[in-house]
Parts: structure tokens; sequence; C-alpha cells
């Protein structure tokens, strides 16, 4: 008897002795261990949980203290039927619910654990694809967890689930050919958070040559806003395996070039000068790691120089506009003349 086990109380208590005295009493017992299991978790776990950094301990305890309790019952009805030696429809029925329960908490502890992770990514990037992202975790953890509880409570009853693991097989490869589109543009997307490549705000340049800067990165397509006020949705399948530049990663620095040419003749020592004195008197144009002008070729009509620098993105445009400007002001002054297409013709007369 499995009550003489527990409490060693048959010997000479006649009452003890009938089954029946003894699975209530079970079920008394293990209703007061599901009692005192909630008294641990209110009075003790629960407090010890609010004192750790993470809370991670803390939704796992308020989670699965119910389900244990209900668990605990449910053990405890086993028990007791085994103890009356009752087997059949009455013993699968308690077994479906202890599993059923059991499935329960590991679903609460999954929930929790979802709930932590999203919120740690949700204060490392300024993108809503948690928000989206997360109830779809939930409900792909909760479809999962009910499928383990079907197939668990069918071969409690001993039912054969070969066929319908069969018929679930086939149907997953064509439900998988059908969205294959669907769950790429996700993936993608999982893995554009998941690499950190670029956020919104970044402006990006994709490989079509597209330039735009990104306005929200959702579950199956990106939002790009482009310097023309065009907004462009990429799809994220796409995107995850295309090349795109960053132009505020590492930093928000980026290289700026103005290309000019005087004529034939200059002194090229003196332009370069008289130029890179000129870029240096700009303002919010930076000379790390470098700033200079470069002979670059003897071109067809003129001797063709760089001026090279660097300046933060958002004044790229600007500064690479009135650098421009300065170098041409700087040329007309100091007297070097700017070249243009020339041709010479030579006439031959017979």
């Amino acid at each position: 008897m499995i009550i003489d086990r527990l409490l060693g109380l048959t010997e000479g208590v006649p009452y003890i002795n009938n089954v029946y005295v003894q699975s209530l009493l079970i079920l008394i017992i293990m209703g007061f261990l599901g009692a005192i299991t909630l008294w641990i978790f209110g009075k003790y776990l629960q407090k010890w949980a609010e004192k750790t950094k993470t809370k991670v301990d803390d939704l796992i305890f308020e989670n699965i203290k119910n389900p244990l309790f209900y668990f605990i019952l449910a053990l405890g009805l086993k028990l007791a039927i085994l103890n009356l030696g009752i087997n059949g429809i009455v013993n699968k029925l308690v077994n479906s619910l202890m599993a059923i329960v059991f499935v329960l908490i590991i679903s609460k502890t999954a929930d929790v654990i979802i709930d932590v992770w999203g919120e740690t990514i949700a204060k490392k990037t300024k993108s809503n694809l948690d928000d989206v992202l997360l109830p779809l975790f939930h409900k792909i953890v909760k479809v999962v967890f009910i499928i383990i509880g079907i197939l668990w409570i069918l071969r409690i009853w001993e039912i054969n689930i070969t066929p319908y693991l069969a018929g679930a097989g086939i149907l997953g490869i064509v439900l998988g050919f059908s969205l294959q589109d669907s769950l790429k543009n996700v993936f993608g997307g999982i893995s554009i958070l998941v690499d950190k490549n670029f956020k919104v705000g970044d402006p990006i340049r994709l490989e079509s040559g597209d330039l735009g800067v990104v306005q929200d990165i959702g579950l199956r397509s990106t939002k790009i806003k482009t310097y023309n006020a065009e907004i462009l949705f990429v799809p994220n399948g796409q995107l995850a395996n295309m090349k795109i530049r960053n132009y505020v990663e590492p930093n928000t620095r980026v290289r700026k070039i103005v290309e000019f040419g005087v004529i034939y003749g200059a002194d090229i020592g003196r332009v370069k000068t008289v130029v890179l004195a000129a870029l240096k008197k700009i303002q919010d144009i930076y000379d790390d790691p470098y700033m200079d002008v470069i002979f670059v070729k003897m071109g067809d009509s003129s001797l063709e120089f760089q001026a090279r620098f660097w300046v933060d993105w958002d004044d790229a445009y600007s500064k690479w506009l009135e650098a421009t400007e300065k170098i041409y002001q700087t040329l007309v002054k100091e007297g070097i003349e700017i070249a243009f297409p020339t041709r010479t013709i030579h006439l031959k007369k017979d």
C-alpha cells in the first residue's frame, strides 16, 4: 500500500487499513503539500527573487506557482487511484491531466524567457521588430507545446500516432513551399536585428544604388526614406543577402572629395598649398585621419587634383558644396587658371 510507505500508520489502526481512508489521506496530504508549496513561494522564494538583479526568477516563480500547485493535486489524485487499484479510463484521465499541467508549467517558463529576451533586445534597438516578433514567438511556443501535449495524451491513451505524424510531415512540406517567401522575409528580419548591421535612423546605400535613411524594420520588410522624400519598402529576405553601405558605422565621419583641374604649366606645389590652406579655414571639417590635396593625373586638358577631407555625415553634402565654392574662389584669387576642355584644330591647306 502506498499509504504504508508515506506514513507507516497502518499497524494497529484499523481505520487506516481501509483503502478508501488511505486514498482520502493521500489527497489530504498532497493538498497540504500543495498549500505549503504556495506558502513557500509567497513567503520565501518570491521575496528572495526580488533581491536578485534579474527579473527572470521573479517572473518564473510568479507564473509556475499555481500550475505547480495543481500538478501536486493531480499527483495526489493519481496516487489515490493507484492505492485503490483503479486502472483503465480513470487512470488515463488522471495521467492526461498531469501531462497537461506539466506542459503548462514548461510553457509558462518558456514565455518568461521570451519576454526577458525581448526586453533585452528592445533596449538595444529603436526598431519595433521586437514588438511584432515577441507575439510571434509566443504563438510559436504555444503551438509547439500544444502539439507536444496532444502527442503525449495520445500516447497515454495508447493511440498510434504514426499515421498522424506522416500526415503532419506532408502538410508541413506543402506549407513550407507555399510560405517560403514569407518565412524567408521573417527570418531575414530576425537576422537583421541580431547582426545589427544597421538600425533605425542610419543612412545606408543599398547594393542597387538607392540611398536613404532607415525608417522602420518590420517583420517582413524594411522601410527606407530616400533623400527625394520617397519611401522604399525592401523585403527583409533580399535585404539580408544584400551588400549594404552604412555611413554611420563604425562612426559618423565620412570622407568627401572635391575634384578640380588647372591648366598645364601651373605650379603643382603652389596649387596644393593654397587649396589646403583654404580647406583648413572651413568650420566643421576634420583632418583626422587626414586632410590633403593630391595631384592625381595629367588629363587631356588639365592637371587633375583631388581635395580630400572628413566631415560628419549630417553635414557631408553642405560641406562638400562649401568646399567646392571655397576652392574655386581661392584659385581665382591666387591667379591660378582653372582648366576647361579645349581642342587645338590644325587646318591643312592643299
